[in-house]
């Protein structure tokens, strides 16, 4: 028996630290690591459920070619690189390089992620992706007026007297969060929430408050507007450390309570409940969740929550502060998020960065000179995640060819000429970050890849010797072959940081430059040195106002239209996005999809719970369903993302792929449906 440490890779807050046991060459535990003090109390069930799913009956173990009848059969992998370097060529000779979309998302997370772009580079070139559909516009919105994506260690929070979790479900998808919200309330804190549905993590607030889906930016500016009215402001900071004050005061006083009551739907009284809390308790930390940050609008909302901390006069100190996303980790490349997710300003003409993740399937259709005529998708599920599932199933069955890296049977995988099996976590080294604490972990590889699965760097590697590149290509983007080549690529690595793999082996590492308390120096790397209210980046690059002024979002049912329901779609505790939620032990406690609407709006299409329901808009259809849920606010529903077509099909049927406002993110949640019943 033998125990490694290692990190669960996952596009998740957590990024959990564990202890694997092996025996006999198999995973036979899976524990806690308490070198992680962010996560010391274990992975959650889907880092449990890694045990069914590296084993599972429906993982890939050979490369898997699509016959004429649409079915599947296992080849050899000679066969396969041979098909594929035939199709490269013959598409590099005809149409050039760039004809090549290269698609990689956020699936898992490593060092050796990098290596996938560095290869085509040596191909010659390719056409690929920017922006993000996680959280850019959140980013933008903080790079602007901070300086720099920044937040104090997770346990801090604890110190906080008023924590107001904005539009984030912790109990459900940061899980290990709760810990030290928990610790807050025990020594006398207060704990706000703000959300349209009320999630697990109200379950202890002293206020929640359900604003209209897409209004919080007007919220915020309702809130600094009775803040400044009151005088419950930090003047001494804001002259100090603040750049707009006078600009931002005079634009808040359009937000009267009556007015944003009106826009937002929430009663006065908890706008002045919540303006009290906030003025008269500190120090306050705000935790900003992802989902908020999914609107056309939503740059400028995060924008305007922002503005609360300077003028309360909450950063840089114990307990007070943004809580968003610490990119401490981020040490290994010459751009942070989100400038890594932006075209380059030159482009260098190999690599044609010119698909936006938002709207991938009508970016791919329009590409021209040259068109996109082969494809290669790994670490991420397009057909299901990105918006608009029309036009992405059509922009990929477009291509001549396509190949699928993926542990199993996607929607995406199913759309592809040839299927490659990818490794798991414990099947090859890697280094990992993190986005909500400042931990730099080790993925070690613990057993052998199982059947014929290889890892991406070795596919990489014999698909580059039959399309002709020389030794020193292959070493300028690969690791050389074997453990102890992916070891030594890593240690190159590192060693600049003062690091190495040996120190990863005993535990977590806090990443050089880690601070237990963000902007305690009160020096932010803006323009003006200062916390900026007025932005002149934001109007010169992404064409909005200086100020984090609110616009509804484009698709609002206070704009009116056919469709009267806002469908949000987050995620499940259950998976992350498509992956984990087909394992047998997920399905145990979570069988299916839903819909989920308040019993106001079922009412009123004379909907009981249980009933088959069809969701639609002129987008698509998506039958489900449908449970009566007290937790929404009318004119509100929400089904799930993650389920795929066994499941009857993706809620993106019913998105349009759009951009925010600012960080070309992904506006998912502009989306206006019906529902009646199946």
């Amino acid at each position: 028996m033998v125990v490694h440490t290692t990190a669960c890779p996952r596009n998740c807050y957590s990024t959990c630290a564990m202890r694997v046991t092996v025996e006999h060459g198999q995973i036979t535990a899976i524990d806690p690591h308490e070198g992680n003090l962010a996560t010391a109390e274990g992975p959650c069930l889907k880092g449990l459920s890694y045990l069914e799913r590296v084993n599972s009956p429906e993982r890939i173990l050979h490369p898997m070619r699509r016959t004429a009848s649409g079915t599947f059969e296992r080849v050899s992998w000679d066969e396969a690189l041979d098909l594929i370097a035939r199709n490269l060529l013959e598409a590099r000779r005809v149409h050039g390089p760039q004809s090549l979309f290269y698609y990689a998302a956020s699936g898992t997370k490593g060092l050796l992620n990098s290596c996938g772009l560095a290869f085509w580079r040596q191909f010659g070139g390719c056409t690929t992706t920017y922006g993000d559909l996680c959280w850019p516009a959140g980013l933008e919105a903080t790079r602007l007026t901070f300086g720099d994506n920044r937040q104090s260690a997770p346990e801090d929070i604890a110190q906080a007297r008023l924590i107001v979790m904005w539009g984030k479900n912790a109990a459900e998808t940061n899980l290990h969060q709760m810990r030290f919200i928990y610790q807050a309330l025990e020594q006398g804190a207060k704990l706000v929430v703000i959300d349209p549905r009320r999630t697990p993590t109200s379950d202890r607030a002293h206020l929640l408050v359900q604003p209209r889906p897409g209004t919080d930016g007007a919220l915020a500016l309702g809130l600094a507007h009775l803040l400044i009215e009151a005088g419950q402001v930090d003047t001494a900071f804001i002259r100090d450390h603040v750049l707009g004050y006078e600009a931002f005061a005079e634009l808040v006083k359009a937000w009267t309570p009556v007015r944003t009551a009106q826009v937002c739907g929430v009663p006065e009284a908890q706008l002045l409940a919540l303006a009290d809390l906030m003025g008269e308790v500190s120090p306050m930390s705000l935790c900003a969740g992802f989902g908020m940050q999914r609107y056309t609008n939503s740059g400028q909302t995060m924008r305007a929550i922002q503005a609360l901390l300077p003028l309360t006069g909450n950063l840089g100190k114990p307990g007070a502060g943004w809580v968003y996303a610490n990119l401490a980790t981020q040490i290994f490349g010459h751009l942070k998020d989100p400038l890594d997710f932006y075209p380059p300003e030159q482009p260098d003409g190999v690599v044609r960065v010119s698909v936006s993740t938002a709207r991938l399937g009508t970016d791919m259709a329009a590409q021209q000179e040259p068109p996109l005529k082969v494809g290669w998708v790994e670490r991420g599920n397009p057909a299901t995640q990105n918006p608009d599932t029309a036009s992405v199933l059509a922009a990929l069955r477009s291509l001549e060819f396509l190949v699928v890296v993926d542990e199993r049977f996607t929607d995406t995988a199913r759309e592809a000429h040839l299927i490659l099996p990818s490794k798991s976590l414990f099947e090859q080294t890697d280094v990992i970050g993190a986005y909500w604490h400042a931990y730099l972990q080790i993925r070690q590889k613990v057993v052998e890849p199982p059947g014929e699965v290889r890892p991406e760097t070795d596919i990489y590697r014999a698909l580059g010797q039959r399309l002709g590149m020389t030794l020193d290509q292959l070493a300028a983007c690969l690791p050389e072959p074997g453990d102890a080549g992916v070891e030594a690529w890593l240690e190159a690595r590192l060693a600049p940081h003062g690091l190495s793999l040996d120190q990863l082996r005993e535990g977590p590492l806090l990443a050089p430059g880690a601070e237990a308390v963000a902007f305690s120096d009160l020096r932010f790397t803006t323009p003006s040195g200062k916390v900026e209210l007025l932005s002149a980046e934001a109007a010169s690059r992404w064409g909005v106002a200086a100020l984090p002024e609110y616009g509804p979002p484009t698709e609002a049912p206070l704009l009116g239209g056919r469709y009267p329901l806002q469908l949000l779609t987050p995620n499940t505790k259950s998976g992350i996005h498509s992956q984990f939620l087909p394992l047998k032990v997920i399905r145990q406690l979570m069988p299916g999809p839903s819909l989920e609407m308040g019993p106001e709006d079922a009412h009123l299409r004379g909907l009981k719970d249980g009933d088959r329901v069809r969701v639609f808009n002129d987008r698509g259809r998506l039958e489900l369903p449908l449970r009566i849920s007290l937790s929404l606010r009318p004119g509100t529903v929400v089904a799930f993302n993650g389920f795929g077509r066994e499941d009857g099909g993706s809620v993106n049927q019913l998105s349009l792929g759009r951009e925010t406002d600012m960080g070309f993110g992904a506006g998912f949640h502009d989306n206006l449906v019906d529902v009646e019943r199946a």
